[in-house]
């Protein structure tokens, strides 16, 4: 029984959400296109993205560090978690993060910024503070723009993207027809689907 146990500790330490926002939300940052701006040999997207919290990504350039994340159509975006530890990490830990959004790289615009201290855990930034409602994105951009003991590179051990999940998720779907609408008479007699 005590491994069943760490396995739940594990799943918890993995997922930064209550129980009551994972029922209304959904991680889509697999659905993603990801670079960063920089990165050391073997401390890439693999580790930010391997829902591992012994590896990480490593920065290796000047601040600010971004974490670039495209999606391939727009898509609602509510909460953005990182994972950081700072007893492990000390000054490669994240101090202030900005997200941005935009349609690509010529138009980001800042949308939130967060400044954490010492955390060692999960950060959740909350994308609908502004507006009360999830962002429609294109394009996420993490900026990393101060480490805590004014470190130079950054260490973020995962990243988390969530979307909200529709409340009648199941009856909006029903709703939804399906049926396409032809101008062309030729074409309408297609129009049935079997």
């Amino acid at each position: 029984m005590p491994e069943a146990s760490s396995n739940r500790k594990l799943r918890r330490d993995l997922c930064p959400l209550t129980t009551e926002e994972e029922r209304t939300h959904r991680e889509v940052g697999q659905n993603a296109f990801w670079s960063l701006s920089s990165s050391k040999t073997g401390t890439g997207i693999e580790q930010l993205r391997d829902n591992r919290l012994d590896t990480f990504w490593q920065s290796d350039g000047s601040q600010p560090h971004l974490v670039n994340i495209q999606f391939p159509r727009k898509t609602d975006v509510d909460l953005v978690a990182l994972y950081c530890d700072f007893k492990a990490d000390e000054s490669y830990t994240p101090q202030k993060i900005t997200v941005r959004t935009g349609i690509s790289f010529n138009d980001l615009q800042d949308l939130q910024t967060a400044e954490f201290n010492e955390p060692s855990g999960w950060v959740i930034i909350r994308l609908d503070k502004k507006f009360g409602r999830p962002h429609r994105a294109w394009m996420l951009q993490i900026a990393i723009v101060s480490n805590h003991q004014n470190g130079r590179d950054t260490h973020v051990r995962q990243v988390k993207i969530y979307a909200p999940v529709p409340e009648n998720a199941y009856e909006s779907h029903a709703e939804v027809n399906i049926q396409p609408k032809f101008s062309d008479s030729v074409l309408s007699a297609f129009n049935v689907l079997r």
